[in-house]
């Protein structure tokens, strides 16, 4: 079966690189993803969804790039700070499944 557009575009997201506090080197979308998802299998019970990395606000830390990217509508300020983003998560939930699963179904 053919990829849509859409999924292209999920997939190009994946590709985006930038400085996380959770890896000395620049890292992608895909690899957070992965990197989160492993954070939680090995914490079990002692994970922390507020704190995943050790610091609040992750959620941002992930929405601040895919902002500047231009893939997620928001305000970010003079240090890529996210000022203002939609509250629809519906493009972040469909990179996770085609993070993991290579379509949405």
């Amino acid at each position: 079966m053919a990829q849509t557009e859409y999924e292209k575009k999920l997939k190009k997201a994946l590709k985006v690189k930038f400085k996380s506090d959770v890896s000395e080197d620049e890292i992608t979308i895909k690899q957070y993803l992965h990197l989160l998802l492993e954070t939680l299998w090995i914490e079990g019970e002692g994970f922390s969804s507020k704190r995943p990395f050790g610091n609040s606000g992750w959620e941002l830390e992930l929405i601040a790039p895919l902002i500047k990217a231009g893939f997620v509508e928001g305000t970010l300020d003079d240090e890529g700070c996210v000022l203002r983003f939609g509250t629809d998560y519906g493009f972040v939930i469909d990179l996770i499944y085609i993070s993991f699963f290579g379509k949405i179904d």
